[in-house]
């Protein structure tokens, strides 16, 4: 899956947002894991510094050559173990129930089949395991997701297929049961940004491990 201008944009752009309070956003993110994760669509591996020594291994799955490159290198300075792998959300190069958590940030705006990934990711996980979910999502401001409909005509041609008015919260709700998620803006300054509203929070598979 190549789409090496928007993979160049995305690792400058990437790189400024840290700067600007992703850093701090991932810590939350990532906060408490535990045990053996699937990161789903990990870019150039920007999450990879946050996770908490407490994760025994984490499986970062990547579909663009370059962005994976990225990451690998990446994964190099991470302080728990990566493996870094092709693969796309829908289709995880991974076994049935054998992890804990699945990490996704700025995902479920890009795939093609949001039921078919989330259904992929309940595969994966065991009894009880969690999404943590840091995406954008469509405004709950009725006259800003009205902007964000009309951007929508353009901007995934522009940015490597991805969504702005996307339900993503109901989407993850209809598979998983969501405990915590909070809706926020960024960056903050980013008042005219279509991809500025998001959620952040955790979900968890029905069962008990």
């Amino acid at each position: 899956m190549k789409n090496p201008l928007f993979a160049r944009y995305f690792d400058r752009c990437g790189a400024r947002l840290e700067e600007r309070g992703g850093r701090e956003l991932r810590v939350e993110l990532l906060a408490g894991l535990s045990g053996r994760v699937v990161e789903v669509g990990a870019g150039t591996g920007l999450n990879f510094p946050r996770y908490p020594v407490s994760v025994r291994e984490v499986v970062a799955v990547e579909p663009e050559p370059y962005l994976r490159g990225r990451a690998l290198r990446a994964a190099l300075d991470a302080p728990v173990p990566v493996t870094v792998v092709a693969g796309t959300a829908a289709e995880l190069p991974v076994e049935d129930g054998e992890f804990d958590a699945v990490v996704i940030s700025g995902v479920l705006c890009s795939v093609a089949d949001v039921p078919a990934a989330l259904t992929e990711f309940s595969r994966v996980l065991r009894p009880g395991g969690q999404v943590r979910f840091m995406e954008h999502v469509r405004s709950r401001d009725p006259a800003f997701a009205l902007f964000q409909q009309a951007t929508d005509l353009v901007w995934p041609h522009l940015m490597g297929g991805c969504h702005v008015q996307r339900d993503t919260l109901a989407a993850i709700g209809r598979v998983f049961t969501v405990e915590e998620c909070r809706g926020f803006r960024f960056p903050p300054s980013g008042v005219l940004s279509p991809p500025a509203p998001r959620i952040l929070g955790t979900a968890r598979k029905p069962g008990v491990a």
